[in-house]
Parts: C-alpha cells; sequence; structure tokens
C-alpha cells in the first residue's frame, strides 16, 4: 500500500502548478490532503472513477479544509472529533478492515501565540480520539502537523525555540502522543536524517537554501511496524509551500 500526504495550501492553487500530473504519477491507493481552501463544486478533478472522494470543508470560505481520495473503499467516514462536525473541516476518519486513517490538519497556534491555549485543548482531545480508535484498531495519522518535534527536524532550531511550531508546550504534545503507543514513521526508518523538510517559508531564497521545518507527518500504531516498509518526503516537488510526505507499508489487514 503507498499512502500519501501534501498540505496544498490552496487546492485550486495547487491544480495549476501540477498538481494532478504528480497525482497521478505517484500512483497512491490513498492520497490525503490539507488546506483545500474550498467549498463543495468549486472543483472537479479528474480523478473520480477510480478513487471515492471525501470532503470536509471549513464554514469560513477560503480557508483550512481537508480531503481523502481513495481506491480502497472505506467501512465508514468521519467528520471533526467527537461530535462529527468542527466548523474548520480539520479533520476525516476512514475506517477500513485493518485500521482507522485519520487525516488531520492540526490548528496553528499563529505568531504571536494567540491561539496556543485552544491548540494545547485541541492536541489533548485529539490524542484521546484516536486512543479510543486505537482499541478497536491500529491507527495512522497522517497531515500537517503543524510542529517540528525534535531540534533535528527543523534547520534553526535554537533561534527558533519558543516560536509557534516550535514551542515546549507543543513538542511535548507531540511527545506525549508518540508515547501513547505510536511511531513517527519518517524517524523510524531514518532516525539521523538531517535537512530533509515538508515545509519552507515564502521569503526569498528559503526553499533555494533548504531552510525549512518537517512538520508533516505520518504517524502510526507501534504495532504496525512489522509492516512499514519505507517513509518518504517528495521535497522536489513544488506546487505549495508544503511538499507531500509518503508511507509504503504491507496491507495492515494482515494483521487480523
Amino acid at each position: 500500500m503507498k499512502l500519501v500526504s501534501w498540505n496544498v495550501n490552496g487546492l485550486r492553487a495547487a491544480v495549476k502548478k501540477g498538481f494532478n500530473d504528480y497525482f497521478d504519477r505517484v500512483d497512491a491507493d490513498i492520497f490525503c490532503i490539507q488546506e483545500t481552501k474550498l467549498q463543495a463544486g468549486q472543483i472537479e478533478l479528474d480523478h473520480s472513477g477510480e478513487y471515492e472522494q471525501y470532503w470536509n470543508y471549513a464554514q469560513k470560505k477560503g480557508y483550512s479544509g481537508t480531503a481523502v481520495f481513495t481506491r480502497i473503499k472505506p467501512l465508514s467516514v468521519h467528520y471533526g472529533l467527537e461530535e462529527n462536525y468542527e466548523e474548520e473541516g480539520r479533520m476525516i476518519t476512514l475506517e477500513y478492515e485493518g485500521f482507522y486513517l485519520v487525516n488531520v490538519y492540526t490548528p496553528n497556534a499563529k505568531r504571536d501565540l494567540l491561539r496556543l491555549p485552544y491548540r494545547l485543548e485541541w492536541e489533548d482531545r485529539f490524542r484521546l480520539y484516536v486512543l479510543e480508535l486505537d482499541k478497536h484498531k491500529p491507527v495512522i495519522i497522517c497531515g500537517d502537523l503543524n510542529v517540528a518535534h525534535q531540534e533535528i527536524d527543523l534547520k534553526n532550531a535554537r533561534s527558533n525555540i519558543g516560536n509557534s511550531g516550535f514551542t515546549h508546550e507543543e513538542r511535548g504534545k507531540m511527545t506525549l502522543l508518540l508515547e501513547s503507543g505510536f511511531i513517527d514513521t519518517f524517524r523510524h526508518f531514518y532516525p539521523n536524517r538531517e535537512d530533509m523538510y515538508s515545509w519552507w517559508s515564502y521569503m526569498a531564497k528559503v526553499r533555494e537554501r533548504n531552510i525549512g521545518w518537517r512538520i508533516d507527518y505520518f504517524l502510526a500504531s507501534s504495532r504496525l511496524a512489522p509492516l512499514l516498509t519505507d517513509a518518504q518526503i517528495d521535497c522536489q516537488i513544488m506546487g505549495s509551500d508544503h511538499c507531500p510526505v509518503i508511507l509504503e507499508m504491507k496491507d495492515p489487514a494482515l494483521l487480523s
């Protein structure tokens, strides 16, 4: 199985920059996107015949939003956290025979950390949600988690300590999630790999100089470790300020 996740930072803009070509070339079984930034009916892609499509739109136009394209028909689909709804369209959960897939766009704490208290409360609810799922089946979490977990996960760690996405509080929530029984799949395969990032500022020459952050992830329940075969970051793919991340694995149904 090949799973792909990409924060496209506006799907309509990404389509103009080669999204469809990449989608076809990568040939994913499940393709998850974040920050669709559109409403129902605002775009029609060419993949409707081959893939089931699931969308969670934000109430606010041009903001947030998530979507999943899947060749494997899910048993059920859930939108949001506990209430099966949240106005920012940040999450979709698909249940498959051998696992749950959670596509998520984690709230940003904002540059002035104004939204940090909400972010931390959201993290607690999210962790409890996926742990409840994990009682029934293994869980794969993918998306823009808006945090660089360790110093190795961003270029200029020391100068960014305390900034949004690299506060002690946000990093602590990621640590707590991993210690609850999840694997950071990229670090599982490449524990010491440096200079591999998934997001770059739009400031001049930043991406060319690879001054980036790794904030896009595939996390997996620890018991899926024997089925994982590789995790990749498609750093060369343009079209967004993020690049796609990839997880390759054997079918989790093999665990049952």
